[in-house]
């Protein structure tokens, strides 16, 4: 696996935690980019975009990726994701938090 891999992988993990950690599971692409850059992961709008496209495309999170305003919405599986209950190979698996 390349290191644009494990990044992106990482990326959809947080990505799919924040959600998790909100109210509603509901967040925007604005406040997630914000997120990213603080965790060490910046990325440009239009590669979250490609991102969150590709979360929604394996059934983690429903938004809009071609509105002018991207409201991402967790899925269950999302959810079951970032809490490490499920696996994907495309999405980094959480360590225990201490």
């Amino acid at each position: 696996m390349s290191y644009a891999e494990d990044v992106s992988r990482h990326r959809r993990l947080a990505v799919l935690r924040h959600l998790a950690d909100v109210p509603e599971y509901v967040s925007n692409a604005s406040i997630l980019q914000d997120v990213l850059a603080k965790l060490g992961l910046p990325l440009s709008f239009d590669a979250l975009v490609t991102e969150l496209a590709w979360l929604r495309e394996q059934g983690f999170v429903d938004c809009d990726p071609s509105a002018p305003f991207i409201v991402v919405t967790a899925c269950r599986r999302g959810v079951d994701l970032a809490r490490g209950l499920a696996t994907h190979p495309g999405v980094q698996r959480p360590r225990p938090r201490i």
